[in-house]
């Protein structure tokens, strides 16, 4: 049977390899309100790159939204049935009055928006296969797996784009997570628990949710921070494991989920980490990984604070103004293949100038 594969085509090479649709953003009559995130984030974190002339409304790519037929290259069945009652849907988001809301308008107001960015994930995969780096500006659900969701997160996009690569993108068989949100990423440890392709780091704070003993041993390079971890001992921390990792094994995409949660004041991360840090932490691992020439996709997952849109911004700014992310470098990388070389020799310079 034919793989559809809509989510790979007709993106114009003219765009950015910024994933993003307004349709990302959850407003319904304040519920969304009732949950610490901030639902409209993504939103307006292209509202400040458009505030400073990085990017506008042609250069984005647009996201779809991920069909029942794309979820269930992961998904069960059983599970994307389960989505059919609101009272599930209510305890996966911790929205508690969505269980009385009538199932369409869960899936329209709830599901969709997940559904669009679990798309946008999707589809930047493959464009940071096809230039260098890409950015969903939404995703990151990494407490979903295959037939679970929970904490906010209803569809384990990043399984989805991993899997997607491994099927249908000749030459890619390896995978790196790096994921550096606060909270441990279960889910997609889960769904690669016995996986020998996909190589999973994930940096946490031990003491907060999920505590999924199970899905640890996933993890090939586990770092459990204490509570109130601060910049200096989280960058080195951050710097060493990215680097070893990628020194173990050269993946042919590294999925990065940036959560903005490690905050300093972040209510649900309970460490300490400064604006700037999280801007120079985002700086290492792209480093990382465009000194060495392999993609890299990144997705921004949790951040519970009104302030974590700005910081997003700032560090897409701050990776732009490094040259780690380059517009003309990446479009012209996706007409032709050779730039890409340049655009590593290129990085290998900076990185050599530069980490000091």
């Amino acid at each position: 049977m034919p793989h559809r594969t809509e989510l790979y085509e007709g993106v114009p090479p003219t765009c950015w390899p910024i994933v993003y649709s307004p349709d990302y953003n959850i407003t319904f009559m304040g519920l969304e309100k009732l949950h610490p995130f901030d639902a409209g984030k993504w939103g307006k974190v292209i509202n400040f790159l458009k505030e400073e002339k990085l990017i506008g409304d042609d250069l984005i790519v647009q996201a779809r939204e991920a069909t029942d037929e794309d979820l269930l290259v992961v998904h069960t069945r059983r599970y994307l049935n389960k989505l059919k009652w609101s009272f599930v849907v209510a305890t996966i988001t911790e929205i508690p009055p969505v269980l009385f809301l009538p199932n369409f308008l869960v899936q329209r107001k709830v599901l969709k928006p997940l559904r669009t960015q679990t798309g946008g994930t999707i589809m930047a995969g493959k464009l940071a296969i096809d230039r260098g780096w890409a950015i969903n500006v939404g995703g990151g659900f990494h407490h979903c797996s295959s037939d679970k969701g929970g904490g906010f997160c209803a569809y384990a996009d990043i399984t989805l784009a991993i899997k997607f690569l491994f099927e249908r993108v000749p030459g890619v068989s390896k995978a790196t997570i790096i994921d550096l949100d606060a909270h441990q990423g279960n889910g997609h440890e889960r769904d690669f628990m016995n996986d020998q392709r996909v190589y999973i780091m994930d940096a946490y704070n031990r003491y907060i949710y999920p505590g999924d003993g199970f899905a640890k041993r996933a993890i090939k390079r586990k770092v459990e921070l204490e509570w109130g971890t601060e910049d200096t001992e989280y960058l080195q921390k951050v710097h060493t494991h990215v680097e070893g990792a990628l020194n173990e094994l050269k993946p042919d995409i590294i999925v990065y989920n940036a959560g903005t949660d490690i905050l300093d004041g972040d209510p649900l991360g309970g460490l300490a980490i400064s604006p700037q840090g999280i801007v120079k932490r985002d700086e290492v691992v792209f480093r990382a990984a465009r000194s060495r020439g392999i993609p890299i996709l990144m997705v921004t997952s949790g951040g519970y604070q009104k302030r974590t849109a700005r910081i997003i911004a700032d560090s897409i700014l701050n990776l732009h103004n490094l040259g780690l992310i380059d517009k003309e470098l990446a479009t012209s990388a996706a007409e032709n293949p050779k730039v890409e070389q340049m655009i590593r020799d290129s990085v290998t310079d900076l990185t050599n100038l530069s980490l000091q």
